[in-house]
């Protein structure tokens, strides 16, 4: 592992990027173009990173780390695979985006849907965000209907009806979490608390006739990784078809992490859409949304849903996703990395257990959270924040021992293909490191 310029408690610095940072206050605002990435829920100034190689990041200060963040997911194959490089960098040569149809396009759709079950025609956009969107003006379009319901510690992009937040009652209109979003769009959406069958159901019944669909994180892995029960998935899925309700399943994260088919495949669980993002787009910026062909079919031109996008299925984006992608099929691939994840949570707990730390690593496929509780958490109100003051002390001293986790203790972490062993044993042990100081000092 030396030959990795990893930092020590001794010699970290971030003195680089804290004048990077300092300069980059006067251009943006916050001095980030996405609020987590200021650190205001860690310590110090943001890492600035000049390049990435397999699982490790290199900062601006010349220091490296093991990632855990990998760009918040896409890089399952971890960084400059060679497969994506060498695709991207062809297609590049021949032109960045033409505004129009190529046949990268047709590659990439085909290889989707002929390994996802769920799905008959696709969609491409540029940005998970942006997935969700088109997906719910489908969906109402579809239905005629206006109202949504989501769950409560479920994101699903900065959409402005869904940047919602729930009320005090069961079943509550949901009111803005942003400055800027007219309450008028909010109360279309309803607000259920995750993992609870009688609000949902109480919510369909209240509004019947008025709902389009119901989104959900299947696994929800933006408010910490709120693992749900099967038989909740189901029950959802059994009472929207019930009520006559569409039901998407947000994949950003989900999809082509914990299996080609993602949360549908591995619950076995059939949504009528899905929005995808991350993975898809192999580290380039890209976000698609899938159904059968019968509700596909209403999307513009064909249909009456317009949406459209000048950089949509631009050629680069999908070039590295269908080089990702490829590489998923492999045969072994999913097994491997989550017996990876297994190995590497399951020494971590154990280490806690024999300390007697109040830490837990729940996990599914290569997705982990570390955090601060020996409890099970399925909804967000679940979760003490105050305990995140725990992943606030380790985060930095992961950092000073060489090891980057996206800076709040509400995120989840992701190993990639390119973990290996002996970097999961070299992070492990600084992680442990880290929580004797968390829980000892």
């Amino acid at each position: 592992m030396n030959q990795h310029p990893y930092p020590t408690p001794e010699t970290f610095t971030r003195a680089r990027s804290a004048e990077l940072f300092e300069t980059a206050k006067t251009y943006f605002p916050g001095g980030v173009h996405s609020p987590v990435r200021a650190f205001k829920s860690v310590q110090g100034p943001p890492v600035f990173f000049e390049r990435g190689e397999g699982c490790h990041l290199f900062d601006v200060d010349g220091q490296a780390y093991v990632d855990f963040c990998g760009s918040w997911g896409p890089l399952i194959l971890g960084h400059v695979h060679p497969a994506v490089v060498d695709r991207v960098q062809e297609t590049v040569a021949k032109g960045m985006s033409f505004g129009a149809p190529t046949p990268h396009d047709n590659l990439i759709g085909q290889l989707v849907l002929d390994h996802h079950r769920f799905i008959e025609m696709i969609r491409f956009v540029s940005s998970g965000t942006e997935a969700v969107m088109s997906a719910l003006r489908l969906a109402r379009g579809v239905t005629g209907k206006s109202k949504v319901i989501k769950f409560e510690g479920c994101y699903h992009g900065h959409v402005d009806s869904l940047l919602v937040k729930a009320g005090s009652g069961l079943v509550t209109f949901g009111i803005s979490t942003s400055a800027g979003i007219p309450e008028s769009f909010a109360a279309e959406t309803i607000v259920v608390p995750l993992g609870d069958p009688e609000a949902l159901e109480a919510a369909l019944k209240q509004h019947a006739g008025e709902v389009a669909c119901v989104i959900i994180e299947p696994i929800p892995a933006n408010n910490g990784l709120l693992l749900q029960q099967i038989e909740f998935l189901q029950f959802l899925r059994d009472k929207t078809r019930e009520f006559g309700v569409l039901l998407i399943f947000d994949e950003v994260i989900s999809g082509f992490r914990v299996g080609f088919e993602g949360a549908a495949g591995l619950y076995n669980i059939q949504p009528d859409i899905l929005t995808f993002g991350k993975i898809i787009g192999g580290g380039m910026p890209v976000g698609a949304y899938a159904a059968s062909k019968e509700i596909m079919e209403q999307v513009a031109p064909v249909g009456p849903v317009y949406q459209a996008g000048t950089l949509s299925a631009n050629p680069v984006a999908m070039a590295a996703g269908f080089a990702t992608l490829t590489e998923l099929l492999k045969p072994g691939f999913y097994a491997a990395l989550e017996e990876k994840t297994a190995r590497f949570t399951g020494r971590l707990q154990t280490y806690c257990d024999q300390k007697g730390y109040e830490a837990t690593f729940p996990h599914v496929g290569s997705i982990f959270w570390p955090t601060f509780t020996r409890e099970i958490i399925r909804k967000s109100a679940e979760i003490d924040d105050s305990r995140m003051r725990f992943f606030k002390v380790m985060h930095l001293e992961c950092l000073k021992r060489g090891v980057y986790f996206g800076p709040s203790g509400y995120e989840v972490g992701f190993v990639s293909a390119a973990h290996t062993e002996a970097d999961l044993d070299f992070a492990a042990s600084q992680i442990e490191a880290s929580l004797d100081l968390v829980f000892q000092g």
